[in-house]
């Protein structure tokens, strides 16, 4: 326990700080780590290099190379840099690395080299040249800042949304700042700059002056800042070697250190983890780091090479040409368990477990100590909680084996914490391997988020990995190894030397039918990359029609899309389709495709019906279709206003259909033309409107208004049958309640459809006087019903007795339902007796 200590060194009387080594570095650079512009990503993430030649020792000549490793030093990338003179480099929250030039154009390059995008900080940087750049996070996104040569600041809070934002004059700023940095407060990026004695805070609206609480006198100029991790704690080195600490909002003083050092450091960052205490500030010189806080004394460390920081959540990453090392705070538990002649529970446990081992009685004396004190609970959880920051994977067995020692007393303990614990570890473990180069912490990987950690897994392309961590994990396959595979399908697309079919092969494969995997996606980056014959081998590993059409349509393969949107069977799918090709192809064209498709031909009529009459009737033309050409003039022919266009559109319609050698269509047309001449002479002649009425409505409005003879010429001259004009002459009369004229009529011949017809019309109109006159001429029959409409029970009864018809006898008895029809209800009934008598 004494040899773990080793490396731990008090700051104060209350916290201790450790420095570890995460990996020995194996880059080879060329040069110290000062010619270079660095950047290194945040939670364990990859280091940029650029060998900056434009300084005015270096050969301007000289090209230089821009570098990528991870974290362990190994090589990511490495691109010549062929683009103009680079400021600043810094990498966004999604690991894309940010290269900000001199002309204020930000050159946006993935984690291998690839260049992503290319934005511009405006007109005002390109005019006046970028002085100094940062990259910054909050909440939203990744920002970046820059100070022109005029000494004024744009700003950017969110790259992936570009809206720039032109910072406040400083009043009489006339040469770039001593130092300035980024602060987010309220939801807004702020930019804090010192000026001399002097300290500005910018925001969107107003430049105004601060002062920090407490500051001791006598400072002139402040030579360094620099702001936590969670942007709620800042520090200002000022000129006369003082370090002062306090609030973000410049409202509170924490502490004030003096370093006796008045040169400016080449770095100063915050080094304190989540929900401590204790707050420390890591500042560096060329040979020399110094920990400092609220304590009078401070913590030294000797730079044996030009070492760079990096600010973590909960510590900071010192790297160099052959070390990278950590520095944070000793977390509580692991305090409490390994601090010299520590009584702790933790420790006590972790004792017992020791000499369980070793069979010695002393374990059952640790144990019950801990028992006695009722904190074997509390004993278990340290070590758990220790386990999750320890480096080293034996110390994590070590402390998880005295949990699970402990763990064997305890009746209700839940399993939970300890097995979530040892799959965090054994996920740490594994990314922390060199060849991974991810050295997070357990609070960093907690804060990152699982999701996020496949996330940048994938982005580095390691997918065996990602997919042995989801299935260990038990993740969902959708959120797990269905997204990674289709990363993976993503990124093989884009290995040119392999041919199509070989990629399509391998990666159906691969995938098959795994759930959530869109091979839509897979063949839309294919298409992407140029590569459009094997987007659409993989488009046919797509069960969805409506992912397939889309991107079909994009690669202007408009007539697959047709073929694969029939085939779905989604109408509104085809319309789409549809649409596009009317745009894309000429007429010509368009129709003969359409020929090909019959479906899509009877559908794009369907649309045509609704929405365009013309070029319906160019495609019927085409198709030499002369039944449905005739059919689309009639229904043309309805909305011409006048009689003359309506009759000329008719004759074309007949023309249609004598040439489809339909005579019957084309009779009837012009039987109408005959008929719409016909009512414009009636509407001349008698005053009344004909138009748009049909023959039986023409015939019976003559009838209304007394013209009988022009009727029955009417009904001649279109050879109505006498049934159908009777009928039409007796309800017109009825309605007119001419019942003398009916009558006359009735008696003018025999009537084709009988008296009964004559009974029923008189009894909807209620006169029951004259159905009786009409009862006594019906057929025998139908002389039952008659009597019955009259209301003659018992005479329809003699009638039906008479005729010995069951069905009449029936209908009688139906409507004997009052006591004055006793008697005929008895006369049937005795007629039935009678009949089965014989």
């Amino acid at each position: 326990m004494d040899c773990y200590t080793a490396n731990w060194n008090p700051l104060g009387e209350s916290a201790f700080y450790r420095k570890y080594e995460l990996y020995s570095m194996d880059w080879d650079l060329k040069e110290e780590l000062r010619d270079y512009l660095v950047a290194a990503a945040p939670y364990g993430g990859p280091i940029a290099l650029l060998r900056n030649p434009w300084q005015k020792e270096k050969a301007a000549s000289i090209r230089p190379v821009l570098e990528i490793y991870s974290a362990s030093g190994m090589p990511l990338a490495s691109l010549l840099w062929k683009s103009g003179p680079v400021v600043s480099l810094g990498w966004s929250a999604e690991e894309e690395l940010l290269c900000v030039q001199e002309d204020g154009v930000v050159l946006v390059y993935g984690l291998h080299g690839d260049f992503r995008r290319h934005f511009s900080m405006g007109n005002e940087v390109l005019q006046n040249r970028v002085l100094d750049a940062r990259i910054f996070h909050t909440e939203f996104g990744s920002g970046v800042a820059i100070l022109t040569g005029a000494h004024r600041f744009t700003l950017s809070a969110n790259v992936g949304d570009l809206k720039l934002r032109r910072m406040p004059e400083v009043p009489g700023l006339q040469s770039a700042p001593s130092c300035w940095t980024i602060l987010c407060q309220d939801r807004v990026a702020h930019i804090l700059l010192a000026v001399g004695p002097d300290l500005y805070l910018l925001d969107h609206a107003a430049c105004s002056s601060v002062t920090p609480p407490g500051l001791a006198p006598g400072v002139s100029s402040f030579l360094q800042m620099a702001v936590s991790f969670t942007y709620r704690h800042l520090a200002l080195f000022t000129d006369t070697g003082c370090i002062w600490m306090g609030t973000a909002s410049l409202k509170e003083k924490l502490c004030e250190f003096n370093c006796n050092i008045r040169a400016p450091p080449k770095q100063m960052v915050w080094c304190s983890r989540p929900r401590s205490k204790e707050r420390a500030v890591v500042v560096a010189w060329e040979r020399r780091l110094m920990v400092v806080g609220d304590a009078p004394e401070s913590i030294q460390f000797v730079l044996d090479e030009d070492s760079y920081l990096v600010p973590e959540l909960d510590g900071v990453r010192i790297f160099s040409r052959s070390t990278h090392e950590f520095l944070h705070e000793v977390p509580v538990a692991s305090e409490e368990i390994f601090k010299i002649a520590s009584m702790a529970p933790g420790a006590l446990l972790l004792e017992a477990q020791k000499e369980y081992e070793k069979e010695s009685q002393k374990a059952d004396e640790y144990l019950r100590e801990i028992q006695e004190l009722g904190q074997l609970t509390q004993a278990v959880q340290q070590c758990i909680e220790a386990a999750g920051h320890e480096h080293r994977p034996d110390m994590q067995k070590s402390l998880l084996r005295a949990a699970s020692f402990g763990k064997c007393f305890l009746d209700r303990f839940p399993p939970d914490s300890f097995v979530r614990m040892c799959q965090d570890l054994r996920v740490l473990n594994a990314i922390r391997d060199y060849h991974i180069g991810i050295p997070l912490t357990y609070s960093q990987y907690k804060q990152l988020t699982i999701q996020v950690l496949l996330d940048r897994l994938v982005l580095r392309r390691l997918y065996p990995l990602a997919i042995q961590i989801c299935q260990y994990l038990r993740l969902p396959e959708v959120q797990g190894v269905s997204r990674i595979l289709a990363h993976w399908a993503c990124y093989k697309v884009q290995q040119k030397d392999v041919s199509d079919e070989d990629v399509a092969r391998a990666i159906n494969q691969k995938l098959g039918d795994t759930p959530g995997v869109s091979y839509s996606d897979i063949a839309a980056r294919a298409y992407g990359c140029g590569r459009t014959e094997l987007a659409i081998k993989l488009l046919e590993y797509e069960p969805r029609s409506g992912e397939q059409v889309p991107l079909l349509l994009k690669m202007k393969r408009s007539k697959l899309a047709l073929s694969k949107a029939i085939e779905s069977g989604d109408t509104d799918l085809v319309f789409t389709v549809l649409l596009h090709l009317k745009n894309e192809l000429n007429r010509g064209d368009f129709f003969m495709t359409l020929r090909n498709q019959p479906m899509a031909l009877s559908l794009y009529r369907q649309f045509c019906k609704h929405q365009e009459l013309e070029t319906l009737k160019d495609l019927y033309n085409q198709d030499d279709n002369h039944q449905e050409l005739g059919s689309f003039h009639i229904r043309s022919s309805y909305a011409e206003e006048r009689i003359e266009g309506r009759v000329a559109a008719l004759q074309t319609a007949a023309d249609a259909f004598y040439k489809a050698k339909n005579e019957f269509a084309a009779k009837a047309t012009e039987d109408q033309m005959r008929l719409l001449r016909l009512q414009r002479r009636l509407e001349d002649e008698l005053g009344r409107q004909f138009l748009d009425l049909s023959l039986h409505d023409t015939v019976t409005t003559l009838i209304l208004n007394g013209h009988n003879k022009r009727a029955e010429q009417l009904a001649r001259d279109f050879r109505i049958p006498d049934k159908r004009l009777w009928w039409l002459k007796l309800t017109a009369l009825a309605d007119l309640e001419d019942w003398e004229e009916l009558e006359k009529f009735s008696k003018s011949k025999k009537s084709p459809i009988g008296y009964l017809p004559f009974v029923e019309i008189c009894m909807k109109q209620h006169n029951k006087y004259e159905a009786k006159k009409y009862a006594s001429r019906v057929g025998p029959e139908q002389k039952v019903k008659a009597l019955l409409l009259v209301g003659d029970v018992a005479q329809a009864a003699d009638v039906a007795i008479e005729r010995r018809n069951e069905a009449e006898l029936s209908l009688v008895l139906s409507h004997c339902t009052g006591a004055t029809d006793g008697a005929t209800a008895d006369k049937i009934q005795r007629a039935r007796a009678q009949a089965q008598k014989k």
